[in-house]
């Protein structure tokens, strides 16, 4: 792959990365947060794997984007789905 194109392509997938984080912050829907987050872990896990470190592509894609994302919608199910004076039901 060509440098320009590869770098290019890193550039891309960081300015979604950045964009899925901030929406991530501004969200009152903790549900739709966490997912959010999970889409930030999965950029990362592709930039890794770009990258050539597939075994910390691999890692974040299963632990970072999966499992964490599990464990925070099932806590959130337990508790209240929206933030404290925001969002509506």
């Amino acid at each position: 792959m060509n440098s320009t194109i590869f770098l290019a392509l890193v550039v891309f997938l960081f300015i979604i990365m950045i964009s899925l984080a901030v929406a991530t912050v501004l969200s009152k829907d903790l549900i739709k947060a966490a997912i959010l987050l999970a889409g930030v872990s999965l950029i990362a896990s592709v930039v890794f794997a770009l990258l050539r470190a597939p075994d910390v592509a691999m890692a974040e894609a299963s632990i970072g984007s999966a499992l964490t994302a599990i464990i925070l919608v099932y806590a959130i199910r337990r508790t209240n789905r929206y933030e404290e004076g925001g969002g509506s039901r």
